[in-house]
């Protein structure tokens, strides 16, 4: 049995079309479909319900000690409203999750994760623990939202003094009067575009979500689904955990390497990811260079040699162009490099090419 968000009423009223996704009914476009979806975001402005996020808070004296044992990056010297990205991994040094970290206090962490794995990170978390710190899943108490686009900060000024809008990127005000309702607003996204993410209780979604679609009308701002949240990401060249990555994948092939610091005393997995050494596959870049769109799971080859498998693929609206990403042999991964795709039994050429795909100028 599928969960609703809190906005759920909204998304029926707004034409949302409603599919399940990660153990939740989501829209995943409204009326005006994907590509226009996904032209606002580059262009204007969009609003998502990311409510199925999970949200799980660590506090008390050890609770950096914790987050330190638990993820791959490093939680020392983090000023306070600051946001880190990192993953989490198992003992073998497959990637449990990747998650944001925010420091509100110096014994006050939040993470947020992806809302299929929450039970399964939350596990992992309560059962590896520091004693002196307090693990608690606080998802079904929050709501998220997600403002995306070049009129976002535009947007945000007509409803809050500037001081009240976080200013640098991973940075967020974790106590912030919007039209009433207390809100934690950080300047973050999975869109690769300039945005905010807004939390707030549950029960002020409703009227958090009417008070940005008005103050954002004059700007283009549309409401987005999960399609062009995808569309978005994929061309920003963002991972996304199941695709990128997984426990059989660590996040050093996936291309995290910024988020691994290897010289950390420890955390978990790290022994594993040592005595691997340096990755035998990585994580690619592909264009379409022949005919067709290539999508995930289709198997890479080289001069007839399969040397991997595409993770996520579409054609991206902004760029014009169909993209992939793979997973594929180092020894294969120079820019440059031909290869082809096997989709439903055709081969279609494409291109080894730089990431990201797009970067916001």
């Amino acid at each position: 049995m599928e969960r609703k968000t809190p906005l759920y009423d909204v998304h029926v009223e707004e034409g949302g079309k409603i599919v399940p996704f990660a153990g939740y009914l989501l829209p995943v476009q409204y009326g005006t479909g994907v590509i226009q979806e996904h032209m606002a975001v580059r262009q204007q402005a969009g609003l998502f319900d990311v409510s199925h996020m999970g949200e799980i808070l660590f506090t008390g004296p050890t609770a950096l000690d914790t987050i330190n044992h638990l993820l791959t990056n490093d939680y020392n010297g983090m000023a306070v409203n600051k946001v880190r990205y990192g993953a989490m991994c198992n003992a073998e040094g497959g990637t449990i999750d990747d998650l944001v970290v925010y420091k509100f206090g110096e014994e006050r962490y939040l993470a947020v994760v992806n809302a299929a794995n929450r039970e399964k990170d939350y596990a992992h978390m309560a059962a590896n623990v520091l004693p002196g710190t307090q693990c608690q899943d606080i998802s079904d108490t929050v709501a998220q939202l997600a403002l995306q686009g070049p009129k976002a900060p535009a947007i945000l000024k007509k409803l809050l003094p500037e001081d009240q809008i976080p200013k640098g990127y991973y940075t967020a005000l974790p106590k912030v009067n919007l039209a009433g309702m207390e809100c934690m607003i950080s300047r973050t996204g999975y869109t690769g575009e300039l945005g905010y993410e807004i939390y707030t209780a549950n029960e002020n979604a409703p009227k958090l979500w009417k008070v940005l679609r008005e103050a954002g009308e004059e700007f283009g701002l549309i409401p987005c689904g999960l399609g062009a949240r995808d569309t978005l990401r994929l061309e920003a060249a963002m991972p996304l955990y199941g695709h990128e990555m997984d426990e059989t994948v660590t996040p050093l092939e996936a291309g995290l390497d910024f988020a691994v610091k290897l010289n950390k005393p420890e955390f978990i997995g790290k022994d594993a990811l040592v005595a691997a050494g340096t990755p035998q596959r990585v994580r690619v870049g592909l264009a379409v260079t022949g005919r067709g769109i290539v999508r995930e799971h289709q198997d890479l080859f080289l001069n007839g040699e399969k040397i991997g498998q595409t993770t996520s693929g579409t054609h991206c609206p902004f760029l014009g162009k169909a993209l992939a990403m793979g997973l594929i042999d180092a020894k294969y991964a120079a820019v440059g490099t031909a290869l082809e795709a096997d989709v439903r039994g055709r081969r279609v050429a494409v291109e080894i090419v730089p990431l990201p795909f797009y970067k916001r100028g």
